[in-house]
């Protein structure tokens, strides 16, 4: 006999928990093996755990999503994330995918769909809510264009901001040097991130220094 699809569950939301258990666990095939209302839970859970799959919101307290989908990589590089959330800006899309998410679904999913997501995802399979599909495909078709310069977005500043970074400095660093607040160069930092679908500093200073934004002396 076939061993159960092990799932964990992450969601602040008491009611979205109760709501998605109550129909998975009908499923022969699916054994739910833990819940967890934030995204340090989450991990902690599935270190436990070791779940074939994870359901996971993005915006939980203490830990948001995208830092639990990186963590969870990390410690279990065998369970795989299916994002189920309410958000479909490029703000989580992009940074929920490269952070390593296999999925990414939104709430108004039906339950038979939720389901077969999370057969899929235990073969390593993606499923993507029709309007990410589309926004992916878009990014895919002018992705030339704005490989171009792929800067042009970022304000002066912003790209000032990511060379620093690029030259391995913090933000306190940058700050002493620009004669601005830390709390001004975090935003600037997460405005930099966002615009580039980015997940943490470190990608962005490599894209930095892969399209020559700044260059080794010789």
């Amino acid at each position: 006999m076939t061993s159960p699809i092990t799932i964990l569950i992450a969601d602040d939301h008491g009611i979205v928990r109760d709501g998605v258990r109550a129909y998975l666990q009908t499923q022969s095939d699916l054994e739910i093996v833990a819940e967890a209302a934030d995204g340090a839970e989450a991990v902690q859970m599935v270190i436990e755990h070791v779940p074939d799959v994870v359901l996971l919101d993005l915006v939980m307290p203490h830990m948001d999503g995208i830092e639990a989908i990186r963590q969870i990589r990390l410690a279990s590089p065998r369970t795989q994330i299916v994002v189920l959330t309410s958000f479909h800006d490029d703000t989580h899309i992009f940074p929920a995918l490269k952070a390593g998410a296999l999925s990414y679904l939104l709430k108004d999913i039906n339950p038979k769909g939720l389901a077969t997501a999370v057969r899929q995802a235990a073969h390593g399979e993606t499923t993507l809510h029709p309007h990410i599909a589309t926004r992916l495909v878009n990014d895919v078709r002018t992705g030339q264009e704005q490989h171009l310069d792929m800067f042009a977005q970022l304000s002066h500043r912003e790209r000032e901001v990511l060379r620093l970074i690029a030259e391995g400095m913090s933000n306190a660093e940058i700050a002493q040097k620009l004669i601005l607040s830390e709390k001004t160069i975090k935003s600037y930092v997460s405005n930099v991130l966002n615009k580039l679908h980015l997940a943490d500093r470190t990608q962005a200073a490599v894209l930095a220094w892969r399209e020559g934004l700044v260059q080794r002396e010789e």
